[in-house]
């Protein structure tokens, strides 16, 4: 005889207190709804020099304030862990909005970009640039705040209450960017009286905010934080003119184009000027790639050597083709030189700490081979370049070549402005040129879009249309490769002669469609879901352009396809001398 459900199940209160596991196997109890703060606050790792900045709780990422509301597996984030360092960066930069406004009221800042050595570089709007007495005040102003512990309050108000706040604050690019928001709340972080967004999420209060300094640069100032490898360290400023320089140049392109930030850009595309913007931002390439094809036309009697060194995901290659079309149109034919052929075979490769190979490092290359037969290529001599065999991790006799009265070498590869790379060589021998994506359109003043979440996007695309990787495969691999260009690329990148900006201001809407059907896909409970649905988020703030308008020579093209610079090759002769088509590891590792 069955028995009835009664029998079986009894209605129950729920126990005053929940169990907080740690991967460790540590078990935490406390009561329910708490802040999971309050949980984590007696362990000993709380009080290091690498703070807690947050936690995932059931797999998803939360801010320390976030009630526990069940028992609830949790992962400490610090500020050594990417989504942590965000949180501090976000906190300092509301910090610096609160602290700037209390002294100079009818002034506002912008946050413009960041900052290779740790930092943003900042403007100041609605007044004149900053004496360093009164960035000192603002500075002060900080450390009070910061000394205060005051909280960081987190609402959630409805989408019209938001924009008619900002404007009150005449706030216009806020207002701008609101309008095309899909969603009928906000969430805003309150600081004393001052309520702004800030696309993430907040440390607790400003005590968390310990180190932080401002310096005067270049008309501006950086707002300058730790980084994640150093998480309570501020590491020197770099010099950085060239890059600044570069990122100035990009932010006159945007005041031509009306388009300073995100809010903007969705305006022209719902008015259907989004043909027209495609077509200024590839004539602003292609008038700048001509511009370098000059320079090199004008060194090329002693500098030989092109070097085109840019971190992952920066458009190298299709800059290196079209580069090479404008100076065969010059007159001047180039020859490209893979590097990936001159690795070491593999038993000769160097090895990390965990013991992998390093095929990042220059170690990894033979050095020596490689600038001897630059010598010989440009000196007129016939030589056989080398042919490295990956499945076999070895090196073997490539092809037989001959360069013709002054023709040119273009050699791309991550190594190419580090000085150790062709010792032999002097500087006026060479041209070197920097390639990357350094944007400096962003939401609003003062939510920045990050040039390495551009690149990401860029990668995760090409690496399911080209390699059938899964965006969480590119996703997981993406720690790396930023480890090996802060190693070896970014320390470098004032080396060069010129630097090219891959960027194009309407390239996220076009990105927005084909990225979001892969980070869907991206299984939840892993560490990529949380980046994934990140990358989501911000990508809603885009109204998205079909990839049919885009030009099939764009840089773009290189990402979501469609290149008719794919198979580029050059011809001379009627021989063929060569193509661009990258392989090899060191391809799979950082193009």
């Amino acid at each position: 005889m069955m028995k009835a459900p009664n029998d079986f199940y009894q209605t129950t209160v729920p126990r005053p207190t929940v169990e907080v596991l740690l991967p460790d196997g540590r078990i935490l109890c406390g009561p329910r709804n708490r802040p999971i703060a309050d949980f984590l606050k007696g362990l000993p790792e709380w009080n290091q020099l690498d703070p807690v900045m947050g936690a995932v709780i059931n797999g998803e990422l939360r801010e320390l304030t976030h009630p526990v509301e069940m028992d609830s597996r949790v992962q400490i984030i610090k500020m050594s862990h990417p989504d942590g360092s965000g949180i501090y960066r976000r906190s300092v930069t509301f910090l610096l909005e609160a602290a700037f406004e209390d002294t100079f009221p009818a002034a506002d800042i912008s946050i413009d970009h960041s900052l290779s050595s740790g930092g943003f570089y900042c403007s100041v709007i609605n007044r004149g640039p900053l004496s360093e007495g009164e960035l000192d005040a603002v500075e002060a102003r900080m450390k009070e705040l910061a000394a205060a512990d005051l909280p960081f309050e987190r609402q959630v108000v409805p989408l019209p209450d938001a924009i008619a706040y900002f404007q009150s604050k005449g706030q216009d690019e806020k207002v701008q960017l609101l309008k095309y928001r899909t969603k009928d709340t906000l969430v805003l972080y309150k600081l004393g009286e001052r309520r702004d967004y800030h696309h993430g999420f907040m440390v607790p209060s400003t005590g968390y905010l310990r180190w932080f300094a401002l310096t005067p640069m270049n008309g501006g100032f950086a707002l300058r934080f730790p980084r994640r490898q150093a998480p309570n360290e501020l590491p020197p400023l770099r010099d950085s003119k060239k890059l600044l320089a570069t990122f100035r140049e990009y932010n006159n392109w945007l005041i031509r184009l009306g388009i300073e930030n995100v809010g903007p850009l969705n305006a022209a595309i719902q008015a259907n000027r989004a043909s027209e913007l495609i077509l200024i931002s590839e004539a602003l390439h292609e008038h700048r790639i001509a511009e370098i094809a000059r320079l090199v036309m004008q060194r090329s009697k002693e500098a030989r050597i092109v070097l085109v060194a840019g971190p992952s995901s920066s458009g190298k290659t299709t800059f290196s083709k079209r580069l090479a079309v404008q100076l065969l149109a010059q007159g001047i034919s180039p020859f490209p030189l893979e590097l990936d052929n001159y690795f070491l075979d593999r038993e000769h490769t160097p090895k990390d700490e965990n013991g992998a190979y390093e095929f990042e490092s220059l170690g990894a290359l033979d050095n020596a081979r490689l600038q001897a037969d630059l010598q010989q290529l440009i000196a007129g001599q016939e030589i056989q370049l080398p042919r490295f065999n990956f499945p076999l991790g070895r090196s073997e006799p490539g092809q037989v070549v001959k360069l013709e009265k002054d023709q040119l070498v273009i050699l791309e590869g991550i190594h190419g402005l580090n000085p150790c790379l062709l010792p032999g060589l002097t500087r006026r021998q060479t041209t070197r040129i920097y390639v990357s994506c350094l944007t400096q359109l962003n939401l609003d003043r003062h939510n920045r879009i990050s040039t390495t979440d551009t690149r990401l996007l860029r990668r995760i695309i090409r690496d399911a249309r080209d390699r059938g990787y899964s965006a969480q495969q590119t996703i997981s691999h993406w720690q790396a490769v930023g480890r090996g260009e802060k190693k070896h690329i970014f320390p470098y990148q004032e080396n060069a002669d010129e630097m090219f900006n891959s960027a194009l201001v309407y390239e996220l809407s076009v990105i927005r469609l084909m990225a979001e059907p892969l980070l869907r896909q991206v299984v939840f409970g892993t560490p990529e879901y949380i980046e994934a649905k990140r990358l989501l988020s911000f990508l809603q703030w885009f109204l998205p352009i079909g990839e049919e308008l885009i030009p099939d020579n764009s840089l773009l093209r290189e990402f979501i396809g469609g290149s008719i610079l794919k198979g580029f090759t050059l011809w001379q002769n009627g021989k063929n001398k060569g193509d661009y088509a990258s392989t090899g590891v060191l391809s799979e590792l950082n193009c």
